[in-house]
């Protein structure tokens, strides 16, 4: 007997008497989650027919206005695109209205059914066709840094570190992986992991980070990087929400204080054949794996350059870019090396993996990993050969060469034909113009340090 598009719809609704309404979300370039809210009797509906969202939720910047430069708005009179559920999202929001909400992911298309050009995850599943092509699967983990901010504003209106909900002590230290500070926030984190259970993303651990107030949450490595993409973006949305009830505001602003270290997104890479086995791990157990993930490693190298704007996407994202704060400066990598920009982990030679450790928390996870896997596609077809591995403290021995300059970065993504052909010319055309006004945008801006410096001085 053949399932309906709506029989997830109908046993969700069975399940959860209690819900009334549902958050149909779409990632936007920046990550932002956007879209509509229906009442429950619409919900069957929405999984046979889909919803309407205008092309233009691809054109929004930051602020949330069109940038009518990507030809996403007014060009084409605002036209809606076809939203389609993404099968197994659709989930119970325990921290809302006493749970009285939930939420379903969505993904755009045209009229036809096919993929819309703009919609980052769409970009994401054209990547992952090469690899399906190829007899390839990536298995990928997500590790995602944020910070718990004060609802309090400063004397000067600036964000300050949370006070302990135990102590009452504001946070002024780092008291990287201390036990205790997890132990004084532990209701909000508990709470974080029980709303993960109760909407099946799979946490894995959770520790104190570097800067005051900063934590990590890690996802279980996943087989399916849509899957793993979709649980990130959903998994900022539930820390932001847990946090607000517990009186915390929580951001995944990549530098949210300038003299304490930033906060970043890891992702662990391997590949899977048909077979099951993982084609980094070399038979003789070396550590720095088989010709493929040298390739690999080589091809993220080379790309990495040309990858800065989408992994540093905004004003603040470059702010993290600074010495001695536990960011990759320059093209890197070495085994077991906190210090490079890619990592081999140690561990059994089964899970042989590269971990990136270049994006900021504020990067838009579809298409982080398209990226990332559209460099590691470039390196194995190419098959190009990385430098010597670093061994030691990388910042001491390699110049800083990644770009700190949003507008260079752009310039380096607009010539990259590798990334072009991986993420779809027409995609990076919307994308820069966006990034592009939104620059434009932010240059307007006059920062209270410009007026300290310069009003009386100059």
């Amino acid at each position: 007997m053949s399932s309906s598009p709506a029989d997830e719809a109908r046993d969700f609704l069975d399940r959860h008497p209690h819900v009334d309404s549902i958050d149909l979300l779409i990632s936007d370039l920046n990550g932002v989650l956007r879209g509509k809210r229906i009442p429950r009797n619409n919900l069957e509906k929405a999984f046979y027919d889909g919803v309407n969202l205008p092309a233009s939720v691809f054109a929004l910047d930051i602020l949330g206005n069109t940038i009518e430069a990507t030809g996403l708005g007014l060009l084409n009179g605002d036209s809606d695109r076809l939203c389609r559920p993404v099968a197994g999202t659709l989930m119970p929001s325990p921290w809302l209205r006493e749970a009285r909400q939930a939420q379903l992911l969505m993904t755009m298309t045209e009229a036809d059914g096919t993929p819309f050009f703009a919609d980052p995850r769409q970009v994401l599943d054209r990547v992952l066709q090469r690899f399906r092509r190829a007899g390839l699967t990536p298995m990928v983990a997500v590790e995602m840094e944020f910070s718990l901010v004060d609802r309090q504003r400063d004397p000067l209106g600036m964000i300050q570190p949370p006070c302990s909900p135990t102590t009452g002590e504001r946070a002024a230290q780092s008291q990287l992986y201390s036990i205790n500070e997890l132990d004084e926030y532990a209701e909000l984190l508990e709470e974080i992991h029980a709303a993960a259970r109760t909407q099946r993303l799979p946490l894995d651990t959770a520790l104190k980070e570097c800067a005051p107030g900063q934590f990590e949450i890690n996802l279980i490595h996943c087989d399916d990087a849509l899957a793993a993409c979709d649980s990130a973006v959903l998994l900022k949305r539930l820390i932001k929400g847990v946090a607000l009830r517990h009186g915390f505001e929580a951001t995944f602003m990549a530098k949210p204080y300038g003299q304490q270290a930033g906060n970043g997104t890891h992702v662990h890479i391997s590949l899977l054949d048909e077979a099951e086995n993982n084609v980094f791990a070399a038979e003789d157990g070396a550590p720095l794996g088989t010709p493929r993930m040298q390739h690999a490693v080589a091809g993220l190298l080379a790309l990495m350059p040309a990858s800065m704007a989408l992994f540093a996407p905004n004003l603040n994202s470059f702010r993290r870019f600074q010495a001695g704060l536990y960011v990759p400066m320059a093209p890197t990598w070495g085994y077991d090396n906190r210090s490079v920009a890619l990592r081999i982990p140690s561990g059994p030679n089964a899970a042989r993996r590269i971990e990136h450790r270049v994006a900021g928390a504020d990067v838009n996870p579809y298409l982080l990993l398209a990226t990332l896997l559209g460099a590691i596609d470039h390196g194995m077809a190419q098959q190009l050969a990385p430098p010597p591995a670093i061994t030691g403290n990388a910042y001491d021995q390699v110049v800083p060469s990644l770009t700190n300059s949003w507008c260079q970065a752009l310039e380096l993504l607009e010539q990259s034909e590798p990334l072009a052909e991986a993420l779809g010319e027409d995609f990076l055309r919307v994308f820069l113009a966006n990034r592009r006004a939104e620059r434009d945008l932010a240059l307007q801006a006059v920062s209270k340090l410009e007026y300290d410096w310069y009003l009386r001085h100059v």
